[in-house]
C-alpha cells in the first residue's frame, strides 16, 4: 500500500504549468511539515515536494500561497531524470490525490490575521470573536420568542 497524508505550510507560491499537447494543468510546490522536537527543544521540519494534476492543480495555484496551511493525501512516487551535466538525478515526491485548503483565508492587510469566514456578505471587520454571527445589512434577526413552535 502506498498512501501518505501530510499537513504543513507552503514554502512558496505553487507553480502552475500546462503539459504540451494535452494542456493538462500541473502544479508543483513544497510543503514544510513539522517534525517532533529535537532533543534540544528546537522545532524542525521536513520539506516535501508535491505534485497536483488537473483541476485541483488550477485551484491550488489560484487559491493557495506561501505560508498557507494545506493538507495533502496521495502517494509517494520516485522518478529519475538526466540532468544537463549528464548525471542521473532522483526525485521523491508526493503525487496528490486530494488537497485540502486549511486555516482560513489570509487578510489582505498582510498583518497575519486570518479571516475564519462565516461570511453572509456582511462586514466582517470586527476584531473580536463572539458567539453572535455578523449577518450584515441583508438579514434581519428574528426574535426566538416570536416563533410559535
Amino acid at each position: 500500500m502506498n498512501k501518505v497524508v501530510i499537513i504543513g505550510r507552503l514554502t512558496k507560491d505553487p507553480e502552475l504549468k500546462f503539459t504540451p499537447g494535452s494542456g493538462t494543468a500541473v502544479a508543483t510546490f513544497t510543503v514544510a511539515v513539522d517534525r517532533k522536537f529535537k532533543s534540544e527543544g528546537q522545532p524542525t521540519a521536513d520539506f516535501i515536494p508535491v505534485v497536483v494534476w488537473g483541476k485541483q492543480a488550477e485551484n491550488t495555484a489560484n487559491y493557495m500561497s506561501k505560508g498557507r496551511l494545506i493538507g495533502i493525501s496521495g502517494r509517494i512516487q520516485t522518478r529519475s531524470y538526466e540532468a544537463k551535466d549528464g548525471t542521473r538525478r532522483y526525485v521523491t515526491e508526493i503525487v496528490a490525490e486530494e488537497v485540502q485548503f486549511l486555516g482560513g483565508r489570509q487578510s489582505s492587510e498582510g498583518s497575519g490575521n486570518r479571516d475564519f469566514g462565516g461570511g453572509f456578505g456582511g462586514n466582517n471587520s470586527g476584531s473580536s470573536f463572539n458567539n453572535e454571527p455578523d449577518y450584515g445589512n441583508d438579514v434581519t434577526p428574528v426574535d426566538d420568542d416570536d416563533i410559535p413552535f
